[in-house]
């Protein structure tokens, strides 16, 4: 979710299993988190039907990250049918319909496209099982938010039980509902328990930034800007492999923008690098 709408990235080449190892670069760290976080904002005061949306969208945009994420452990086929089954979730919402110049799926609704996209993963369990199975029932359960939330949340329920990558996601996809539904006690459980694991498959910054905001709500300041401080500070300190600066992630920039609200002063401790001359000095 962003400012504005827009689409993920193609996952046709996620669905092919990497012939080499590769340095794995997060593209929901990079790209899709810095964009929902921003989406609670902008809908605060238009509902909880819209809030209970933006919620089912937060969750199952985490498919493009874990699908990624896992790609190298299921064989091909199960690969294969999982990629499209992730790209149907991913598919385009469009009123009018797919366009006649365009041969890419569309629906009218997000309801729409996950009535879709669920049998397709329910397919991948029947017929792979395995490790596919499992990240298929993940992805059944954030598309079911469309459809049936409380049988959602029931599901995500049960695939959080213990520390694998499943259970870790379905633990952040309960912590989003919890947020909805004013449960932000439960929420602070779950982003807590996240932050405090040594990999937590979301990015630490994100979970916290999430935190420091339910903080926010409980009129908890102090500690809200303490988040804020940490992930700001951390990242205007950061330097690559070199030694020279490394530019601060959106999420880093929002929490900055976060504390020059709360507390200006402490704001003015952060000072970013300045961007590197591609011409030299």
């Amino acid at each position: 979710m962003a400012r504005k709408k827009r689409r993920f990235e193609q996952l046709e080449a996620a669905a092919s299993a990497p012939k080499e190892k590769k340095k794995y670069v997060d593209p929901f760290q990079a790209q899709v988190v810095p964009r929902l976080e921003k989406a609670g904002e902008k809908l605060e005061g238009k509902g909880k039907t819209i809030l209970y949306g933006i919620g089912a969208i937060a969750v199952v945009a985490l498919l493009v990250f874990l699908f990624m994420k896992w790609s190298r452990g299921t064989s091909a086929q199960a690969q294969a049918a999982l990629g499209k089954a992730i790209e149907t979730s991913q598919a385009q919402i469009s009123e009018t319909g797919t366009p006649a110049t365009s041969t890419e799926k569309t629906y009218k609704t997000e309801k729409e496209r996950a009535e879709a996209a669920i049998p397709q993963f329910q397919e991948v369990i029947d017929k792979h099982g395995g490790a596919a199975g499992e990240k298929a029932k993940y992805f059944i359960a954030v598309n079911r938010l469309y459809i049936d939330r409380p049988a959602a949340i029931q599901e995500l329920e049960g695939l959080s039980s213990g520390s694998s990558d499943v259970a870790k996601l379905a633990k952040f996809a309960l912590a989003q509902t919890r947020v909805d539904d004013g449960r932000l006690d439960d929420a602070v459980s779950y982003y807590q328990e996240l932050a405090g694991m040594d990999d937590s498959i979301v990015a630490k910054d994100t979970i916290n930034f999430e935190l420091a905001k339910i903080y926010e709500k409980q009129d908890k300041k102090k500690e809200a800007a303490d988040l804020y401080y940490n992930i700001a500070k951390t990242a205007s300190e950061a330097k690559d492999a070199d030694g020279k600066p490394v530019r601060m992630t959106e999420t880093a920039t929002d929490a900055k923008k976060k504390l020059q609200e709360l507390d200006p002063e402490r704001a003015k401790e952060i000072v970013e690098a300045p961007p590197e001359n591609p011409f030299g000095p």
